[in-house]
């Protein structure tokens, strides 16, 4: 996937602009969740993630969705790790 695909999806999908993140070496955050859907494109470095006591790594091209209320870890590579991020508000029944 490339960046406009990767833009073009996020529309598609009912996300708001991504918008740029960029986390350093050594960058790690315990579990925690969101209060919206994301959707992250890797565009240099790569992170990882637990969720339900899985680790996943995504590397530089991939896409990557975590639903809202997922309870989850992250930590960034050797070389830290920058992507986009799409969120989309939950909306309240």
């Amino acid at each position: 996937m490339n960046t406009q695909e990767f833009h073009d999806e996020l529309k598609a999908g009912g996300f708001e602009p991504a918008v740029a993140i960029d986390r350093p070496v050594g960058y790690a955050m315990g579990e925690h969740q969101h209060p919206f859907d994301a959707c992250p494109f890797v565009t240099a470095g790569d992170i990882t993630l637990v969720v339900d006591g899985v680790s996943s790594r995504y590397g530089v091209g991939e896409v990557f969705r975590l639903p809202a209320g997922t309870p989850h870890l992250e930590a960034a590579g050797p070389q830290g790790v920058s992507y986009l991020s799409g969120r989309r508000p939950v909306t309240q029944a």
